[in-house]
């Protein structure tokens, strides 16, 4: 297959292929970070979080499962390569979740919701790609490099709790990773009210399956192939920009798994929008809701370099591979999320 559609073009698809699953369960499952932290504290509900940590478990049993079948080596995945920076991770995180109150949705949510018809996520997702290559490669690359330095692990653990665990007690990771997986399954579905909801379960058990997908095809191309591909699942931050930059340069610059995710979600959330009735254009007509959604994506931008990945690169692909830093950064993204939605909601006015 490599041979034919060449490793550049085939992993662009695998990105594809996973991007519209996870389209389809933003638009078809309502499958949204922003919108579970808010109906969690706002909404009196925990449909929509616990349909995330579902999505968690059965993408770390996903992830660990493929490593123990020898189709995926976890410490080859970024989140297992670099040296944790914890202060990176809640520095970053703190700022794409306000960000994410700010502009009303993550990246992967603003694509989702371009791909139902809605310019101001648009806006939102030019935004964020701009931003995050400011940081990533732009301007303040050398400042983000000088303060926080991404070093290799070469001898020491994976910074992952199964890596931890299998050190401390002799066991197999892979089997502390699927134990811990299955724990987190469990625990969701013990809820009778959660687990009789089959939409709810069956969009969370895609999402979970898309971020494996993820894995598996990246590893299959770099592992038979000869060119150079990381072993990456989907994230929505960087890849954006990286998206932008493919847009302009084309010509010059081979399809990645990046380009592929970030397309199959736009295109995913069309098709669910058609599906649904819900497609429509949409604009913004408020310059103040404009102005907050910039300074939104912005922070967004930037917070997910420095905590290296989003509310899915951290809190589902990062997660599915249990790296210390997918729960320090999802608690640090819920927390900054928390308190834009009070700023936005409730103010800041002392109760009389």
């Amino acid at each position: 297959m490599l041979d034919i559609l060449g490793e550049e073009i085939a992993i662009a698809l695998v990105g594809l292929a996973g991007g519209v699953l996870l389209g389809l369960a933003a638009r078809l499952g309502r499958f949204c970070t922003m919108g579970a932290i808010e109906d969690l504290l706002y909404g009196g509900s925990d449909r929509r979080m616990r349909m995330w940590i579902l999505a968690i478990g059965v993408a770390v049993l996903g992830g660990f499962g493929l490593s123990s079948a020898g189709l995926l080596q976890t410490e080859t995945s970024y989140y297992l390569s670099i040296r944790w920076m914890p202060v990176a991770s809640i520095l970053g995180g703190l700022m794409f979740g306000y960000g994410m109150a700010l502009a009303g949705n993550c990246g992967y949510g603003s694509i989702a919701r371009l791909g139902g018809g809605d310019l101001r996520a648009f806006v939102i997702v030019v935004v964020m790609g701009v931003s995050a290559y400011i940081f990533l490669s732009g301007p303040l690359a050398g400042l983000r490099v000088m303060l926080f330095p991404q070093n290799a692990v070469v001898n020491d653990i994976p910074p992952g709790l199964a890596h931890l665990i299998g050190q401390w007690t002799g066991f197999s990771v892979n089997a502390v990773g699927m134990t811990i997986g299955g724990l987190i399954v469990l625990a969701v579905l013990a809820k009778k009210e959660f687990l009789t909801d089959a939409k709810a379960v069956f969009w969370a058990t895609v999402v979970g399956v898309a971020i494996t997908t993820g894995w598996a095809g990246s590893y299959w191309v770099a592992t038979q192939g000869f060119e150079d591909i990381p072993v990456v699942s989907h994230s929505f931050s960087a890849p954006v920009g990286e998206s932008l930059l493919y847009l302009m340069t084309a010509s010059a610059r081979a399809p990645s798994f990046a380009v592929g995710s970030v397309a199959g979600v736009a295109l995913g959330a069309f098709i669910g929008s058609l599906f649904k009735g819900h497609f429509r254009w949409e604009a913004c007509e408020d310059p103040r809701e404009l102005r907050r959604q910039i300074t939104g994506a912005a922070l967004m931008g930037a917070g997910a370099v420095l905590a290296l990945g989003c509310t899915i690169g951290q809190g589902l692909s990062a997660f599915s591979m249990l790296a210390f830093s997918a729960p320090v950064t999802f608690l640090a993204i819920f927390a900054g999320a928390a308190f834009g939605l009070r700023q936005l909601i409730e103010g800041f006015q002392p109760a009389e």
